[in-house]
This record gives C-alpha cells, sequence and structure tokens, in this order.
C-alpha cells in the first residue's frame, strides 16, 4: 500500500509539473502571437523602480557595500557576465521586458552612457538594498526610492531631448512601470537594527511602510505613469537568511515576519485600490509574489525544484552579496534551487514567478 501511495504522490507531481510547463508555454505564445500582430511591443518601454530584485546594476556606480559585479554572480548571464544583478543569470525586469517584445535586458540608469535605444525602451532606477522606510536606505548606502523619483525626472528631460515633447509623453503615459521593494525595510531596517523596534510595534510599523509606499506611487503618478504594476511583499520569514538568523536550530521560516509581510500586503493592496478610485485614466495593480514563492518554498518539487531552505552560493544559509564572492562554492546545477543566495532567487525561480504575474495580472496591467 505505501508503494502504490508514493506512485500515486509520485504521479500527481509529475502531473502537476506538467501542468504548469503547459500553462507558461501556452501564455508566452500568447504574449508572442500578440506582439507579431501588433509588428511593435505592447508596450514602448518598461520602467523600474525599487531594490536588489530589480537593480541590474545601478549599485555598480555607488559607493555601498551592497554590490555584486563579481562572480560567481552573473555565471548564467550572457556571457557569463557580472553585471551587477543580484542573481546567476537575468532578473524580473529583463523578463518582463523580453516577454513583451521590448527588449532582452533592462539596464540600469545610474553610471552608464546608454544610447537612444535603450532610453526610449526604459531602464531600472532601482537600488538593492533600499526601501520605502527613509532609514533603510541609509543604512545600506543605497539610492532612496525619492532619490529614484529624481532620476526619472532627468531621464524624462533626456527622453524629450532624443523623441520630442509630443513622443516623450507618450512614452512616459504608454510604458509599463514595475515598482518592488520593502523587504528589506522588514528584514533589516526592522527586524535587524535596533532603530524601529523601541517605537513601532509591527502594525504601526506596517504603516509607516504603507504610508511611504502610497506617496511613492502618488508621485509617481503626478510624474506621468499610468501602468503601473507595485509589486507586494514574499514571504520574508521563509528566505534563506532569515532562516538562519531567527529560525532556530531548524532554520524554519520565521512566522512574525511572514505575518508582517502579509500585514503589508494586506494594507497596500487596499490603499492602491483606494488610489486606482482617483487617479483617472490609470491602471494601478498589486502584483501578489507571496503566494508563489511561499509554494516554492513549501512544495518545492512541484516546480521541479529539490532545494527550497538555502541559497546555490557557499552555505547558502547567509551569504548574499560580498559574502558571495569568487571564492564562494556553489551548487552543482542552480536548476534546482529556488535561491540564488540567501536573499534572492534563482533565474528559473525568476521565470516561474514571471509567468505567474504575467497570467494573472496582464490583462489588468496592459
Amino acid at each position: 500500500m505505501e508503494s502504490r501511495n508514493s506512485f500515486v504522490g509520485a504521479t500527481q507531481n509529475a502531473t502537476l509539473r506538467l501542468l504548469v510547463a503547459v500553462m507558461s508555454c501556452y501564455f508566452c505564445s500568447q504574449i508572442a502571437l500578440a506582439v507579431n500582430r501588433t509588428s511593435k511591443p505592447i508596450v514602448p518601454a518598461v520602467i523600474l523602480f525599487g531594490d536588489s530584485i530589480v537593480d541590474p546594476g545601478n549599485n555598480n556606480a555607488i559607493k555601498t557595500i551592497a554590490k555584486c559585479n563579481f562572480p560567481p554572480y552573473g555565471k548564467d548571464f550572457i556571457g557569463h557576465v557580472a553585471t551587477g544583478r543580484f542573481c546567476n543569470g537575468r532578473i524580473p525586469g529583463d523578463l518582463i521586458a523580453s516577454t513583451l517584445g521590448v527588449k532582452e535586458i533592462v539596464p540600469a540608469y545610474v553610471g552608464q552612457n546608454l544610447g537612444a535605444e535603450d532610453l526610449l525602451t526604459g531602464v531600472s532606477f532601482a537600488s538593492g538594498a533600499t526601501g520605502y522606510d527613509p532609514l533603510t536606505p541609509i543604512y545600506s548606502s543605497a539610492i532612496s526610492m525619492p532619490d529614484q523619483l529624481k532620476l526619472f525626472a532627468e531621464y524624462k528631460g533626456k527622453l524629450k531631448n532624443i523623441a520630442g515633447e509630443e513622443r516623450a509623453d507618450d512614452i512616459i503615459k504608454e510604458s509599463l512601470y514595475v515598482v518592488c521593494s520593502g523587504s528589506n525595510d522588514l528584514a533589516n531596517t526592522y527586524f535587524i537594527t535596533p532603530f524601529r523596534q523601541p517605537h513601532y510595534d509591527i502594525p504601526s510599523y506596517v504603516n509607516l511602510l504603507v504610508s511611504y509606499s502610497s506617496q511613492f506611487i502618488q508621485n509617481l503618478y503626478q510624474m506621468g505613469a499610468r501602468k503601473i504594476g507595485f509589486v507586494g511583499l514574499p514571504p520574508v520569514g521563509c528566505l534563506p537568511s532569515q532562516r538562519t538568523l531567527a529560525g532556530g536550530l531548524l532554520r524554519g521560516c520565521v512566522p512574525v515576519r511572514n505575518e508582517a509581510a502579509e500585514l503589508y500586503n494586506s494594507k497596500i493592496n487596499a490603499e492602491l485600490e483606494r488610489l486606482s478610485t482617483t487617479f483617472e485614466g490609470t491602471k494601478l495593480v498589486y502584483l501578489d509574489i507571496y503566494t508563489i514563492i511561499l509554494d516554492f518554498v513549501q512544495r518545492p518539487s512541484v516546480y521541479g525544484f529539490e532545494v527550497s531552505n538555502k541559497g546555490c552560493c557557499g552555505t547558502g544559509e547567509i551569504e548574499a552579496s560580498i559574502l558571495c564572492n569568487p571564492k564562494s562554492p556553489t551548487c552543482l546545477d542552480d536548476t534546482k534551487y529556488v535561491f540564488w543566495d540567501s536573499y534572492h532567487p534563482t533565474e528559473r525561480a525568476y521565470k516561474i514567478i514571471v509567468d505567474y504575474l504575467f497570467q494573472r495580472y496582464l490583462k489588468y496591467l496592459l
């Protein structure tokens, strides 16, 4: 009987993996058909704000220890180059732009001598280790979210010089904007440093983050953005680093950190719905990544993963950024890992996440 149950379980898992693969292929084929039918990309540009999840190398050009422009980062990227992406390969901004037919990779804006074509089709202003809480980028010497908007204003001026005011305004209006930040606020600023907890309990700190997040979105709207995907928080307590720091001897997921992330997600989703009623002609959509990443962690085999409690780099339990460096050993097959380092998913995990987001939210954004 035990043998039969094992066979049935294995068959069910295989069926689920096949279903995920088929749905992903079907969705991507539909996007490709849409791009081909219109003979141009669905949106003119993809523009990104946030933290290391969507930072393709802006931190390379600033004084911060939150860098990754060295091996083994980038080992599966084009040309095996460590570009400053906190991953073994491409990151969500690249995958989103590629899926939409805009371009294969979205470049960093800071410290780059970008040509007209790159500027016209979108850039990323994101900075690894930043957050919505103003203290977060101070601790990490990252580019703050308000400063990313200042860079965006500069970028808009460059667009007008290249394309003329009318076309530049159209690009700004029709582009897809993705905002992805907040994990560092909880994982680092609140739970690790001693500066916020004496003054804020979790609900009040979440309210603070929602307030700053809302202000960022309002400012972005006022600067011309009309198609905005706002990424919620992942299950922060299940990141390998958080399991190591607060998950006990067995390195389990940390419930209080996940609950804080869920509370933020619930409140920011409600705030985005409120803002949507006041932003005329705007598509403002909450993008849930909590559910899919938690499923990776709890049922890795369904997606073809084998390891979900540690990263591929080093021990996988604490290494990230400068701790994941040329002297760090890496796992034999990173496609079997959910996480590349102790904070960031692998390219394969990102591909599944991006497909999931497109399947659920594309019709509401484009």
